[in-house]
């Protein structure tokens, strides 16, 4: 049953980084690519490493994502004022 469930994520996985890859929306790239970075968190703690996968949640999902929107919209703002 654990195995089915990682290939079930793994795919969904693949999905959302195509998602990432096609989309013309930067925010849904960027949302897509948490996505990815929380499910292979997931992966990791179903395969027993719950110190790698804290670590990507953390960090993967959280802190980059939140960096990347941070980002674009600062970088929205300064082309509105130019």
């Amino acid at each position: 049953m654990e195995f089915v469930l990682i290939v079930i994520i793994s795919i969904i996985i693949i999905l959302a980084a195509i998602f990432a890859i096609l989309t013309k929306n930067l925010v849904s790239a960027i949302i897509s690519a948490g996505v990815v970075s929380l499910l292979a968190s997931i992966i990791y703690l179903m395969l027993s490493a719950p110190d790698v996968a804290m670590t990507e949640a953390a960090i993967g999902s959280g802190l980059t994502t939140v960096v990347f929107l941070y980002a674009l919209n600062k970088i929205r703002k300064s082309g509105e004022d130019g």
